[in-house]
């Protein structure tokens, strides 16, 4: 996941420099890492699981960031993430649950930001056909044969969806490897 992090940390930084971070469902930390490596100011906070976490830690320890990488250890809809973030990721997570749960995950995500901050979702996006392109078509099936309610949204969807929790407008600068980023606005 190296390359696909320095690349949507690269697109992230034309927004301007991020001071303090919050990477959802962090995993390997890769993404959160790739933000502070090249923004040299930026705390990251990264949420997930306790153990999960160990893995992230070890990574931006290997990466040299770890001075500035913090835990968040929990449930992503119950742990206090607290405020005044610039920017939040939330990579490769809408996907598992359905539309109303992913809402009010955004709803958490948007108090958590400070005024003008933003929150990129890194998803598999279909396009509108729901067909296209191959790979996100068929991730979209994987969703719905082994979740509850979740699916590969499309960007009409997580942009309804951001709009729903309060965001004021929703881009998609570009495709990341196979998945699309889609950037909200607070």
């Amino acid at each position: 996941m190296r390359m696909p992090s320095q690349m949507m940390a690269a697109e992230l930084r034309k927004g301007g420099e991020v001071h303090k971070v919050l990477d959802i469902a962090a995993g390997h930390g890769m993404y959160g890492i790739g933000v502070a490596k090249e923004n040299p100011a930026a705390q990251v906070y990264a949420a997930d699981w306790r153990n999960v976490l160990e893995v992230a830690k070890a990574t931006a320890q290997a990466m040299g960031v770890s001075d500035r990488y913090h835990l968040i250890p929990g449930n992503a809809f119950e742990a206090d993430f607290g405020s005044g973030y610039d920017l939040v990721l939330v990579p490769n997570f809408l996907h598992h649950f359905d539309v109303p749960t992913c809402t009010t995950l955004l709803k958490k995500v948007h108090a958590a930001l400070k005024p003008g901050g933003r929150v990129a979702i890194l998803e598999f996006m279909p396009n509108d056909d729901r067909v296209t392109p191959p790979t996100a078509a068929a991730f979209s099936m994987i969703m719905l044969v082994n979740t509850p309610g979740g699916d590969a949204y499309t960007f009409a969807e997580i942009e309804s969806m951001t709009k729903n929790a309060g965001f004021t407008r929703t881009d998609l600068p570009r495709d990341i490897g196979f998945s699309r980023l889609a950037i909200a606005y607070a």
